[in-house]
């Protein structure tokens, strides 16, 4: 008989809106038992993830898999670089970018079957200022908006929703210069987004034409909004047609610097990571093994 795969199951329990959905009896249930030996622990602190998913892939862990949203899929992915070990993932938030990105179930028995299945491949992954990204990084509005989202009490989508009609008034572009494919841009910036992969989460498609393996950046530069932008901007991101606009433009590029007088905020993969005046973002081709549907 051959030996079966052991998997570590990196859980952060409260994440997302199915945070009572009984995980360690649906792993029990689902999971196939002649394949795999599961092991399941939980988070508890911010970047408690990758801190237990570099230690499973030092011990031997084959698959690590992150239950959770894309705070916990980041976190647990970034503990995994340069490991060799296959991250698996089981979306329990709200935004899900990878999985919905890698075609990933959305319901978690049906994600489990995934993982039985065991087929994997390996994707690229970006790091902004050294902090790992694996859907999208990104400076300006939306990262000043996931800086207001983390100190939100409320999560979900609705209470992002709230957010950016709340904010959006107020937020003014402010100047960088991108440094693409050696030559600088000079320009207002109201979002620069680094996509790896097509969205943000909930189907909302910054980069449409994003390839997750093709060893590019996809840079989709907005440069000033008004409302009436945004609504057509808002529908081309929910239809993949945000392309065919004016309010937005695209480059591909393997790394892109960015500088400004005026410190952006910026994030990666949603979570608000801090603020600087000089970006470094860069693609690593191909260093992560994932677990996702044949042909996918």
């Amino acid at each position: 008989m051959a030996a079966k795969t052991n998997i570590l199951f990196i859980l952060n329990p409260k994440s997302g809106r199915a945070s009572q959905v009984n995980v360690p009896d649906l792993l029990s249930r689902y999971l196939d038992a002649s394949q795999f030996t599961p092991k399941l622990v939980f988070t508890e602190y911010a970047g408690h993830a990758t801190e237990l998913a570099r230690q499973a892939a030092r011990e031997g862990f084959k698959i690590v898999g992150a239950i959770g949203g894309d705070g916990t899929v980041n976190e647990v992915a970034s503990g995994l670089l340069d490991s060799g070990a296959i991250l698996a993932i089981l979306p329990k938030g709200s935004g899900n970018g990878l999985a919905r990105h890698l075609g990933i179930p959305l319901n978690l028995r049906h994600a489990i079957r995934i993982i039985n299945e065991y087929h994997y491949s390996a994707i690229d992954t970006g790091t902004i200022n050294d902090h790992p990204f694996f859907c999208t990084a990104g400076i300006g509005f939306d990262a000043y908006i996931s800086s207001v989202f983390a100190t939100s009490r409320k999560r979900g989508l609705q209470t992002y929703i709230r957010l950016v009609l709340q904010e959006f008034i107020q937020f003014k572009p402010q100047e960088a210069v991108l440094h693409l494919n050696g030559q600088p841009l000079t320009t207002q910036v109201f979002v620069v987004a680094f996509a790896n992969a097509t969205q943000y989460g909930n189907n909302a498609h910054i980069a449409p034409k994003a390839d997750i393996r093709d060893g590019l950046l996809d840079v989709c530069l907005i440069r000033e909004l008004d409302f009436r932008k945004a609504i057509h901007l808002s529908l081309g991101m929910l239809t993949k047609r945000i392309a065919a606009g004016s309010s937005a433009e695209y480059f591909t590029t393997t790394a892109v610097d960015v500088t400004s007088e005026q410190p952006f905020k910026f994030h990666a993969d949603g979570e608000y990571v801090g603020e600087a005046t000089e970006f470094k973002v860069s693609i690593n081709p191909l260093s992560l093994k994932v677990i996702h549907p044949k042909g996918k």
